[in-house]
């Protein structure tokens, strides 16, 4: 309903710069040293710019941006140059990743996309030009939330029968006239709809399906996708590349807008933002862990030996190894190459610093208090059950729980996971140059997360 324009304490602007990479930029992930350059473009990333003031001039800045990743140096130049442009605060800058894997990436994968420095400078200035543009646009604005619990579309793609959070988050910006200005949805899955079908083809995935649906049905509102909880969780197989690969965005699409329909009013008229620094435990790699992989991948690759090479340490060198030739037309040769290339490029590395680098690993999390809905903003690929952990511990309801943002560390896999030396515990930190977390390690992030937002209340 029309709100009287007197008893708005909000103001919000929105914007967005099309941030598609030219066809010699490397896409990243889905394997080892594919040098997967784009050969067309489905549809075209962006960066999406939201801007939020309160009463007393407050600001806050979510920008979406559809990358794999981004690492803390991206960001800062985001925050930095953005700042002094707007006068927002860097901390009060959030910077979230969709993490698609038909996108480039701003963040170290060693062999999994290569950062290109001139691309990323033109995203660092573009999603600029979209935060200094929805700062520009600010006018009245009404704050609604809303949320659905979305059920049957995705899985835990680490043990079976494993959690998943089904939250929907949506926060529905309005002018006072009642006039959509701007949407932002929080959901939890990796982007697995369409990014086989074409892997040399720029993309979205299913939320810019989501995106352009929301747009369509809400003449004037520009939309932001915000990824959420999903190292563990992707769309359920039936969706991945077949032909209901589009059942997803639409069911999404249609809880989005019960959720926009039923959205009720923010309370309170505050804006504050916190970022705080977790250091969280690591393990050094033991000496056995790096020489004997590096003895199998220097005789696999001098001899040409294939056998039983999922027995070695190709059994979690992705996560679904046996599928791994599929990425290089099917040769087992090709992949065992790729896979070893990795694993003698990884030991000369970690040699380097072995016995001198720290075992701990500091990085930022971030809160974000509108009223009484909350942002909580960290840079991992964040397993289901610590996400959970944290909003079983927050006491309001209305909570955005936003993987991938401002830096990247990772998979941050909880206790099972590390027990198990599975992909997530044993080989992303190899591909991010980390050491492994700990048992004790997404402890520590909850912990570190629920005081950061404790500090905005």
């Amino acid at each position: 309903m029309p709100t009287d324009h007197a008893v708005t304490p909000w103001k919000a602007g929105v914007s967005r710069r099309i941030i598609t990479p030219p066809p010699h930029v490397e896409l990243a992930g889905l394997g080892y040293y594919l040098n997967r350059t784009s050969e067309r473009v489905a549809d075209d990333l962006a960066a999406t710019a939201l801007v939020i003031e309160d009463r007393w001039g407050q600001s806050v800045a979510i920008v979406a941006i559809d990358l794999m990743y981004c690492e803390e140096s991206f960001t800062r130049n985001i925050r930095y140059r953005a700042s002094s442009q707007t006068g927002i605060p860097p901390h009060a800058i959030c910077v979230n990743c969709s993490h698609s894997h038909n996108a480039p990436t701003a963040g170290f994968i060693r062999g999994a996309g290569e950062i290109n420095p001139e691309y990323l400078a033109d995203v660092v200035t573009h999603a600029v030009e979209a935060i200094t543009e929805a700062w520009q646009r600010r006018q009245p604005a009404v704050l609604r939330a809303g949320s659905a619990e979305v059920d049957g579309l995705t899985i835990n793609r680490t043990r079976e029968n494993g959690p998943v959070d089904r939250r929907l988050g949506v926060l529905r910006v309005d002018t006072p006239d009642g006039a959509p200005l701007a949407v932002a949805i929080n959901f939890h899955s990796h982007l697995t709809a369409h990014f086989e079908q074409n892997m040399r083809a720029v993309s979205r995935d299913w939320p810019g399906e989501l995106i352009d649906k929301l747009e369509a049905q809400l003449p004037g509102v520009t939309a932001l996708y915000l990824q959420g909880t999903c190292g563990d969780v992707n769309l359920r197989p039936e969706f991945n590349n077949t032909h209901r690969s589009s059942e997803p965005a639409q069911r999404l699409f249609e809880e989005t807008i019960r959720a926009w329909t039923h959205a009720r009013l923010i309370n309170g008229d505050t804006v504050k933002a916190v970022t705080s620094t977790v250091t969280l435990p690591t393990r050094r790699w033991q000496m056995e862990e790096i020489t004997k992989p590096r003895e199998e991948a220097l005789y696999r690759l001098q001899t040409g030996d294939t056998t039983d090479w999922l027995s070695g340490f190709a059994k979690v060198i992705v996560g679904v190894p046996e599928r791994l030739p599929l990425r290089y037309g099917g040769s087992v040769a090709k992949a065992v190459a790729a896979a070893c290339r990795f694993m003698i490029e990884w030991s000369d590395s970690v040699l380097s610093d072995l016995q001198t680098r720290p075992e701990f690993f500091e990085t930022e999390v971030q809160a974000i208090r509108l009223g009484d809905l909350w942002f909580a903003a960290h840079p991992s690929e964040m397993f289901t059950t610590t996400g959970l952990s944290i909003r079983k511990h927050w006491p309001h309801p209305d909570l955005f729980m936003l993987g991938y943002s401002n830096g990247s560390i990772g998979y941050l896999p909880d206790a099972c996971e590390v027990e198990r030396k599975s992909y997530a515990a044993y080989q992303s930190p190899k591909f991010t140059g980390q050491f492994p977390f700990t048992a004790q390690s997404s402890d520590v992030m909850v912990e570190g997360i629920l005081a950061a937002l404790k500090e905005t209340c």
